[in-house]
């Protein structure tokens, strides 16, 4: 295979392999009542702390609106809440409150375990080989983060 196709079917596999575990990640998350988005707020909340909706945008690439939104029905469930700034009553903080926390470990089990559920019925050979595979991925990934193709 010359270099080029090679590249081209990497990125084409890699695109099918998104696609499997948006869908399989997808129905965990269904399972418990969330959404893809909400859960991406959530763990974004969950690692950072709280923060501005402006800067909640920021990280997880959506816009104030729809992270507002998302906030909104998040917050009707309690799973986040907001505060007001003491010293500037205009700027208004997010944060996860303990019950999402709960809820966010529970969903990332669940993740796990549907992964390796996925990755079940290939043989410890070519478990090894993906593993090997997604670590010289990562490294190239890594490597290349700073290169931003338009």
């Amino acid at each position: 295979m010359e270099n080029d196709s090679a590249r081209a079917e990497a990125a084409r596999l890699f695109s099918e392999v998104e696609k499997t575990l948006k869908h399989s990640m997808r129905k965990t998350f269904e399972d418990v009542g969330l959404t893809m988005p909400q859960c991406l707020v959530i763990g974004t909340l969950i690692k950072s702390g709280e923060m501005k909706i402006s800067e909640l945008s920021n990280k997880v690439k959506l816009s104030n609106s729809t992270v507002s939104g998302i906030v909104d029905r998040l917050e009707n469930q309690g799973l986040v809440v907001r505060t007001r700034s003491e010293e500037d009553r205009r700027k208004v903080y997010v944060k996860a409150t303990q019950k999402v926390e709960e809820i966010y470990k529970g969903i990332h089990k669940k993740v796990e375990k549907s992964l390796e559920g996925l990755l079940s019925s290939g043989t410890e050979e070519e478990v090894e080989k993906i593993i090997e595979g997604l670590n010289t991925l990562n490294r190239i990934l890594n490597n290349n983060k700073n290169k931003i193709i338009k």
